[in-house]
């Protein structure tokens, strides 16, 4: 009996074939038309264009701009010293468990920056801790957690969130220490860093960069009086005042062309006035303007503008195509997509380990913008959900997401990424279940 044996080439050319057969019946057999296809496809399309109203602009252009200046400005031998694998990891690990506390990022935000202090030599166990503390740890998700669903639940979320941080990050530095090794090896080696800009200057430059961030996306609090609720009736007038110390800084030591920068600051202030129902506006016209202040320049600004661009080139098109395939599946809160709520919600009840497990895994692929954790599973307590999966979703939901995953795959890798998604996702499951019981 003689077997038919193919060539490379003759294999290879089938291999296309077998791609284009799938890709024609999948196309052929499309349910268009269908109310839950043609639902969920509306519902991509709605988060995706959500998304890009509400969190490009306002959260990840600051971000890339922040995680440029990281790469230009920030030396190698710095960020060794204070994060890398050397450093004091109480230090270190402290710095990056709180970070959230000032950074109100969703799981997508806080990726640039994560990208940015990694690459410049941070030890994965400390960055990580600050990968899952930015979304994580959120002072006014906290509070809103206490209120709407109860104070034991909120104090559960912060101090699990807190824990978590530091654990995932010893469990990453642990299991890649080996490679962990290297950066150590690499780091001996590095020179001293030369003399720069003064570290006040420094420091205040990143206070304002990270000052506009917080503030352009401060939320609406749940009540109208007290300190969060007058922070956020003052927030743009306040983000208004650190663009004009941003360009003040631009002006005096970056020495770039006062008129230029004029220019810029008049136009934001014409479409401010043009649009005042929509502060969005002139921020992405103030955010264009600085990108035009410094491309093309061959100083420490025109870095600071392609780290930036390097940046935004890597992230954008993984997260948009993210966001678009999450929302195909899971849809927007209130709305369906290709599965079922009732499914998700006919799942979460009661606390056994499946029903825990089944919470984290699916919060890690839901997107969660910030603060919108706290209504979906409100609306999923009120459909059965138990105490334990609520945690769990809570602590696993804000952390991660299908977009988070796509982007921290290109930057540490699969294996690394695949550790993190499951470190996140085997313990919410164990603090979910063990708070459920608890309870009971």
């Amino acid at each position: 009996m003689t077997t038919l044996t193919l060539n490379p080439e003759a294999r290879h050319e089938l291999k296309i074939f077998g791609l284009l057969a799938a890709v024609f019946a999948a196309v052929y057999f499309l349910p268009v038309g269908t109310p839950r296809f043609d639902g969920a496809v509306s519902e991509a399309l709605e988060l995706t264009r959500w998304y890009a109203r509400e969190h490009v602009v306002l959260c990840l252009l600051p971000a890339f701009w922040i995680a440029g200046a990281i790469a230009a400005f920030v030396s190698q031998a710095s960020v060794m010293r204070y994060l890398g694998p050397r450093a004091s990891k109480p230090v270190a690990y402290g710095v990056g468990s709180v970070s959230g506390t000032i950074l109100a990022v969703c799981s997508c935000t806080v990726l640039p920056l994560f990208s940015g202090i990694y690459r410049m030599g941070a030890g994965l166990g400390p960055a990580t801790a600050f990968l899952y503390s930015g979304p994580a740890i959120n002072v006014l998700a906290i509070v809103m957690t206490a209120k709407v669903l109860g104070v034991q639940l909120g104090l559960a979320r912060a101090a699990g969130a807190v824990v978590f941080s530091v654990v995932i990050g010893l469990a990453m530095a642990f299991i890649f220490r080996h490679e962990e090794q290297e950066k150590v090896e690499a780091a001996m080696a590095l020179p001293e860093p030369e003399a720069g800009r003064p570290l006040r200057q420094t420091a205040l430059f990143f206070a304002v960069l990270v000052g506009i961030l917080v503030f352009a996306n401060w939320g609406a609090a749940s009540q109208t009086t007290g300190f969060f609720a007058a922070v956020h009736s003052a927030k743009w007038l306040i983000t208004s005042l650190l663009g004009v110390v941003l360009a003040t800084m631009l002006w005096r030591w970056f020495k770039l062309e006062p008129a230029r920068i004029a220019a810029v600051v008049v136009a934001t202030l014409l479409t401010a006035v043009a649009l005042p129902a929509h502060p969005t506006w002139p921020f992405l016209v103030a955010v264009l303007g600085l990108a035009w202040l410094t491309a093309g320049r061959d100083d420490e600004a025109g870095e600071w503008f392609n780290q930036a661009w390097d940046y935004t080139k890597q992230i954008v098109p993984l997260l948009l195509g993210g966001v678009l395939v999450a929302g195909f599946l899971l849809g927007r809160p209130g709305h369906e997509g290709m599965i079922p709520s009732e499914w998700i919600s006919g799942l979460v009840g009661g606390n056994s380990v499946a029903s825990n497990l089944f919470a984290a895994i699916s919060g890690a692929f839901m997107y969660f913008a910030t603060l919108t954790e706290v209504p979906i599973v409100q609306g999923l307590v009120g459909s059965g959900m138990g105490a334990g999966p609520s945690l769990a979703l809570l602590l696993a939901g804000p952390a991660l997401s299908l977009p988070a995953m796509l982007v921290l795959n290109s930057i540490v890798g699969l294996k690394k990424t695949v550790t993190y998604i499951v470190l996140v996702v085997v313990m919410a499951t164990i603090t979910g279940w063990g708070y459920g019981a608890l309870l009971t």
